[in-house]
């Protein structure tokens, strides 16, 4: 086995950015040493990994069954990183933790609450922003540990852990069409724009039940567009009882609708960063909290 773990890192990468140059971009190397590291590792594993004959490179079959297999290499490997950390911290002194915008208020008031009490010496910094933000500063080490929506576009550097499920509502304006018809069918649904969730930079990996549709970043902000009668849309139930929306704003029945309802949310972090008693305290917290909301 001649092959190196950066070789694997430099392909992996380079798949997810689509191109050598935004791998290049995406690790803060030269373009060529991804290049020369990704030859190497075909040379070294005996085959092509990537069919360069368009202008950008496409896996080959080999290379998309090979892309699967390094995951999953690279992922143990930042675990075994993740638990020589674990076993060497101590108590944290200072956290970073980002939020998602849309998530609910007052059981994160009282988590707080409960951080301040006891960890009174604890620095602790407090972002928000959408999931697309809340990731990339978890990847970057801005925060230490963020708090969102499970989305299927995280980078494969993190991992998401579930702490709890939230109902979702299908809603729509009190003056729009479907607010007549207590449970819409598909069809009924497809007739009129559909405001979906998505990252900042607008992409998103659930179909659309709509062939019209929007792509907006905030949950909040979808709400308040279906209060102006621009769509209809599936929010978490504590945006829908969000009280500047509660008056004008109504909610369907999904009985005729083949999704699900529900949407989870948890804690991500970096797979190679470890857990210190705070962090560890936190998770264990926010399952507890949750299980006793819900």
């Amino acid at each position: 086995m001649d092959w190196t773990l950066d070789q694997l890192n430099a392909f992996v990468i380079s798949v997810e950015q689509g191109s050598f140059s935004g791998a290049a971009r995406r690790i803060g190397k030269a373009q060529s040493r991804i290049s020369t590291a990704i030859s190497n590792l075909e040379a070294d594993l005996g085959f092509d990994l990537f069919d360069r004959s368009a202008r950008l490179p496409v896996l080959t079959q080999a290379g998309e069954q090979m892309y699967e297999e390094a995951k999953v290499v690279l992922a143990q490997c930042d675990r075994l990183q993740s638990r020589a950390l674990t076993l060497t911290k101590g108590e944290e002194v200072s956290l970073t933790i980002a939020m998602d915008e849309a998530t609910p208020t007052t059981v994160f008031e009282e988590f707080f609450e409960r951080v301040a009490t006891t960890f009174p010496l604890l620095k602790l910094t407090i972002i928000s922003g959408s999931k697309d933000d809340i990731a990339s500063q978890v990847d970057d080490l801005t925060a230490d540990l963020g708090i969102l929506f499970f989305s299927k576009t995280l980078p494969s550097s993190l991992e998401f852990t579930p702490i709890c499920e939230f109902n979702s509502s299908l809603i729509v304006a009190k003056n729009h069409p479907l607010a007549t018809i207590s449970a819409p069918t598909m069809q009924q649904l497809s007739q009129y724009r559909q405001l979906l969730i998505c990252d900042r930079m607008g992409y998103y990996h659930t179909d659309a039940l709509s062939a019209n549709y929007w792509h907006i970043d905030s949950y909040y902000s979808i709400t308040a567009f279906v209060l102006r009668n621009m769509g209809w849309a599936f929010v978490p139930d504590h945006v829908f009882n969000y009280s500047i929306f509660k008056d004008g704003v109504v909610r369907l029945s999904i009985e005729n609708i083949p999704t699900s309802p529900w949407i989870d949310m948890g804690l991500v972090k970096r797979r190679d960063q470890g857990n210190g008693p705070v962090l560890r305290w936190m998770y264990q917290e926010l399952k507890t909290m949750f299980a006793q909301h819900n």
